[in-house]
Parts: C-alpha cells; sequence; structure tokens
C-alpha cells in the first residue's frame, strides 16, 4: 500500500514538471505597443533662455507621475552643458531614477519626468546615442534651471547633469532627446 501510494504520488510530480513545461513552452510573448506616434509642435514658456531654432515637431511623453509646482515659473540664465562621465554612486544615494527608451524613427521626443524627490545632484545615463537638445530641471521654489545640451551628440554613458549642493526639492525634469541609434535609452537619477 505503502508503495502505491509513493509511485502514485511520484507519478503526480512527474506529470507536474511536465505539465509546467509544457505550459512554458506555451507562453506568448507579449510586445508593449504605445499607440500611433503623434507629432505635436514643442511649446516652451515665454522667459525660456534658448533662443535658437529649436526643431519643429516632436512627440511629447508626459510624466508617468504627475506633480504640481505651486510657485511661480522663472526661469535661470541657461548653463551650457560641459559632459563630465560619472562612475553612479551606490544605489542607497539615489533617490530617484527613471528612464525613457527612444526610437529612431520617433525623431525628437520631449520626455518628461516628474520627480518630486530632495537631492543635490542629477545624472544622465544614455544607452545608445543620442542627440541631445535642452533640459529644464523645475524646482519646488518655481525656479527652473535650463541645461543647454548645444543639440550635440553623445554616445553611452553616464554624465554628471547638473549638481545643487544645497539640497533641492526637484518637481520636474524635461529633456529634449532624439535617438541616433535604434533605440536609445535615457536613465535619470537623483542623489542625496
Amino acid at each position: 500500500m505503502k508503495r502505491l501510494i509513493l509511485s502514485s504520488m511520484l507519478g503526480m510530480v512527474f506529470v507536474a514538471l511536465l505539465g509546467g513545461a509544457d505550459l512554458s513552452a506555451q507562453r506568448r510573448r507579449v510586445v508593449v505597443r504605445r499607440g500611433p506616434v503623434r507629432r505635436t509642435t514643442i511649446v516652451v514658456r515665454p522667459g525660456h533662455p534658448i533662443h535658437r531654432v529649436l526643431p519643429r515637431t516632436v512627440v511629447v511623453r508626459p510624466a508617468r507621475h504627475v506633480v504640481v509646482v505651486g510657485a511661480p515659473i522663472v526661469f535661470l540664465p541657461a548653463l551650457v552643458w560641459r559632459p563630465r562621465v560619472i562612475a553612479l554612486p551606490p544605489r542607497e544615494h539615489l533617490t530617484w531614477q527613471d528612464s525613457e527608451v527612444l526610437s529612431k524613427e520617433e525623431e525628437w521626443v520631449d520626455c518628461n519626468f516628474g520627480v518630486d524627490h530632495r537631492g543635490d545632484a542629477l545624472y544622465l545615463e544614455i544607452e545608445g546615442k543620442a542627440r541631445l537638445n535642452f533640459a529644464e530641471i523645475t524646482f519646488e521654489n518655481g525656479n527652473v534651471q535650463v541645461v543647454d545640451f548645444e543639440d550635440s551628440a553623445r554616445e553611452s554613458g553616464k554624465y554628471s547633469l547638473l549638481d545643487f549642493a544645497d539640497g533641492r526639492v526637484v518637481k520636474t525634469v524635461r529633456v529634449l532627446a532624439r535617438s541616433e541609434s535604434d533605440e536609445t535609452t535615457l536613465n535619470l537619477y537623483l542623489k542625496t
């Protein structure tokens, strides 16, 4: 009797293992599509410090996390970006991160990141090749620091985007970029 029960249990385990392998072979590959690419005219607010001709149409990506800035917007003088390759700090010093994947067919993309965290430095990681136009960092007090990339192309790497040692609350980050490879990932990190 014990042998019968033991052999039955082993048989059920064997069938379950075979059934699990069969189910994994039947799994479908799911491709996530964002829908049709919609291009729109780029919008910059009055007082924006960059006065060169910007791309006429862009794909706008809304922030996944909506953030409200309670203070009036005041643009600070633009900073010209001098790319500085860095090593990211340990994970425990990164309070926030988000990413956006750009495809070459989209052309210019206006990426919006809802941050709403306190930190003292922003880092940009590029996976692929990207052409960067500008970034707008909006702080809790309404100040907007525009970082001018001067429409430059950058290869994969980790870069310092902006240091603000006084520890400020970053509300949003907006980046205007274009993928120069088939697909490019922009990763943003906020450090404390």
